[in-house]
């Protein structure tokens, strides 16, 4: 069962967080990034775009696994974004702009949304699905976001914070699962693999 669990999953991000979390839950994923444009127009809808790009990662990589006769038995793709005001923050260019997002988050409400693509390679059976964690942030001072952003922890974060470092002092308080905003809501993944006709359970490599 080892053999087979280990070569069962195809990670198609880069994200060395969503590696680790899906390797805390006893998954042990073939990371094969996607290239893709990631360009989000100004008029497509937050969520709409994140759910785009997560299906277009999973149908870059699935185009290469199945050119390769991959043995790989499922494929999963996610797109995480940071909105507040109906607006999807990104990562942050510098420390610049990593203080002007920490600055739109303060004191407020905003929502973290993971959208994810999981195939079923051999039958092209797929789901493409949507995860939402509101979270409340603190007021903190001016002084803190200037350190925050000058540090290396808000770097290839989406919205400018990484709520499994210095990042959750600055929360207050979250409502939903918290690996959604580290970037994949593992707790999912058992209903989401059983919707595309597999069991995570044959996944597991310590099982």
């Amino acid at each position: 069962m080892d053999n087979l669990a280990a070569a069962g999953l195809i990670l198609a991000s880069a994200s060395p967080r969503r590696r680790t979390l899906l390797e805390s839950v006893g998954l042990r994923p073939t990371v094969m990034a996607a290239d893709i444009d990631e360009t989000v127009p100004n008029t497509e809808p937050p969520v709409a775009a994140l759910r785009r790009l997560a299906e277009a990662k999973a149908d870059a990589v699935y185009v290469q696994a199945v050119a390769a006769n991959t043995s790989h038995r499922a494929l999963l793709a996610a797109d995480t974004g940071v909105l507040v005001d109906g607006r999807l923050l990104g990562k942050p260019s510098d420390a610049a702009d990593a203080a002007r997002m920490l600055r739109a988050l303060r004191g407020r409400t905003h929502h973290v949304v993971t959208a994810v693509c999981l195939i079923a390679i051999e039958r092209n059976e797929r789901l493409v699905t949507h995860e939402s964690t509101a979270l409340r942030f603190r007021r903190y001072s001016d002084s803190l976001i200037a350190g925050y952003a000058a540090s290396d922890e808000p770097k290839d974060k989406a919205g400018a914070y990484a709520i499994q470092g210095v990042g959750a002092l600055l929360c207050e308080a979250m409502f939903g699962s918290w690996s959604n905003v580290v970037g994949l809501p593992v707790e999912r993944l058992p209903d989401w693999f059983r919707t595309v006709g597999l069991e995570l359970e044959a996944f597991l490599v310590d099982l």
